[in-house]
């Protein structure tokens, strides 16, 4: 049954990088602090002002939470939103050196940072191997996609991606 296991760690994942979207929509700026400082590397943020401890802090929490409700530990799901935001805050920094703008899209670079950090920090804890990972980082990929979509129909994302 390890379709099973991928299948809520897929789950987890999506809401570990779903919480700090949809923090945004119900909170505003409200404790919406930048990660960063608002400091900046060669002229260009070093995250940018999108990167959020709140959205940080909901995300791990949040996280925490459904972990145990997907049947998981309390700390590997928050360990799994942590690093979550770890793969979000390094797919940013990448972006600022780029010289792309906030929020904007890089196919990959957007998607399997976000979802690949979490499962190797987990794997240990959860046997997992490296096509159990190829195949949630595939997935998410693909549904990061369809799902970035609808909720910008939803107006949950200022966005399409």
């Amino acid at each position: 049954m390890q379709w099973v296991l991928d299948l809520k760690l897929l789950l987890l994942i999506g809401i570990a990088n779903g919480t700090p979207v949809l923090s945004q929509k119900i909170f505003g700026d409200r404790l919406a602090f930048p990660i960063d400082g608002g400091r900046r590397l060669n002229g260009e943020p070093l995250l940018g002002h999108a990167k959020s401890l709140r959205g940080v802090v909901l995300s791990i929490l949040v996280s925490a939470v459904c972990g145990v409700l997907l049947g998981f530990s309390w700390a590997t799901g928050a360990l799994a939103g942590a690093m979550a935001m770890l793969g979000d805050m390094f797919s940013s920094f990448v972006k600022r050196r780029m010289r792309l703008a906030p929020s904007s899209m890089a196919l990959g670079l957007d998607q399997v940072p976000e979802s690949l950090f979490p499962l190797l920090a987990c794997a240990p804890f959860l046997g997992l191997t490296a096509s159990d990972m190829a195949c949630v980082v595939l997935a998410f990929f693909v549904l990061e996609l369809f799902v970035s979509k609808l909720l910008f129909k939803l107006h949950l994302r200022d966005r399409p991606y």
